[in-house]
């Protein structure tokens, strides 16, 4: 799953889904040994755990690259690499 972003130890990545989506558009997020599942839009954490504030520094990281989050799921699913996205500072 390639990486997209890394910030605060929290490391963000999206799936390849070359073809067709097979859930909407997320990404996942990954601090220490918790992994949740964020929707892109609207962005919310639609499985897994984070601590409070790792969950909050996803989502304003997320609600910030919108657009690039959508072309990154679009490279994907043309079979192409996603291009970084900017951390969180």
């Amino acid at each position: 799953m390639p990486e997209l972003s890394r910030f605060y130890s929290i490391i963000i990545r999206m799936s390849t889904e070359v073809g067709a989506q097979h859930h909407v558009p997320h990404f996942h997020a990954y601090y220490q040994e918790e992994v949740a599942i964020f929707s892109t839009e609207p962005v919310e954490m639609i499985a897994g755990s984070l601590p409070k504030r790792q969950q909050r520094l996803v989502e304003a990281w997320a609600e910030l690259h919108q657009n690039e989050l959508k072309a990154d799921g679009e490279f994907l699913q043309q079979g192409r690499a996603p291009r970084p996205i900017e951390p969180l500072k």
